[in-house]
């Protein structure tokens, strides 16, 4: 399956970050349905403020991604963080909230229904 960047749908955009979002891109055993994401965000994002009110106030989700540019740090429930840069595979496990070091691009692949959750969530933050 290929898919241009501009093709996969915009989920969410704010300024500072876009999220696109290709539900179905494929199955994934246990995991079921994975979603292909595209995400662009700018220096200074963090998501604390918009996974308030998910479980434990962290994004419950798994990614697996790469980093095409910038640098983003992830902070686990136990304050443990770590830095994903330029040319980095990576998996976030459940339990995590972003910050944006430098205007970043990243491509995920992630299980469809919990992620769809929590963008759905961020959407509904955002609403109010």
């Amino acid at each position: 399956m290929r898919i241009e960047k501009d093709k996969v749908d915009i989920q969410l955009e704010i300024p500072g970050a876009v999220i696109r979002q290709r539900m179905n891109f494929g199955d994934a055993g246990d995991f079921g349905t994975m979603s292909g994401e595209y995400f662009t965000l700018s220096q200074g994002v963090d998501t604390t403020p918009l996974f308030m009110g998910l479980e434990g106030d962290r994004c419950q989700c798994p990614h697996w991604g790469f980093v095409l540019r910038g640098q983003i740090t992830t902070t686990d429930a136990n304050g443990m963080t770590e830095t994903v840069r330029e040319n980095d595979l990576f998996y976030w496990p459940p339990g995590h909230n972003v910050k944006v070091d430098a205007d970043a691009e990243i491509i995920m692949f992630s299980p469809q229904r919990e992620h769809t959750h929590v963008i759905s969530h961020m959407i509904g933050k955002l609403k109010g």
